[in-house]
């Protein structure tokens, strides 16, 4: 039980984050995977490299569309695809997150390097079964 309060609690953490670019955390994901890959990427690609896996990730990005933080394309490859690619706006408000990413760094503080550390192992062993 404490593993899902304490994940529950992390992620309101997060939301309060993104709370100033008004966006969720999965809006979050693809934006941060969109500046990452440097071309443009269709649903299919994203969705493959989301945190979440079981996101709505067309219904997610459309919602960036009107936020005008992504865009699409069609693909120069092949004209039934869509890209979707990262606009300077939304490079803007990675970028204001970026400068306020201590804020992030603040809620695992309270751990030491070395706790920080044992604690990302535990994680990863409970998750390797």
């Amino acid at each position: 039980m404490n593993i899902i309060f304490s994940a529950n609690w992390l992620q309101e953490k997060i939301k309060l984050f993104l709370e100033q670019e008004d966006i969720t955390i999965q809006q979050y994901n693809i934006l941060r995977i969109l500046r990452g890959s440097n071309s443009p990427l269709s649903t299919l690609q994203i969705r493959e490299r989301m945190l979440d896996k079981m996101s709505d990730t067309s219904r997610i990005a459309e919602r960036l569309v009107k936020k005008e933080l992504i865009k699409k394309e069609t693909s120069t490859a092949d004209k039934r695809l869509v890209d979707i690619v990262i606009t300077e706006k939304g490079l803007q408000a990675l970028q204001r997150l970026d400068e306020r990413n201590s804020e992030l760094d603040n809620i695992v503080a309270s751990l030491t390097e070395e706790e920080a550390i044992t604690l990302n192992s535990l994680l990863d062993k409970l998750r390797s079964k």
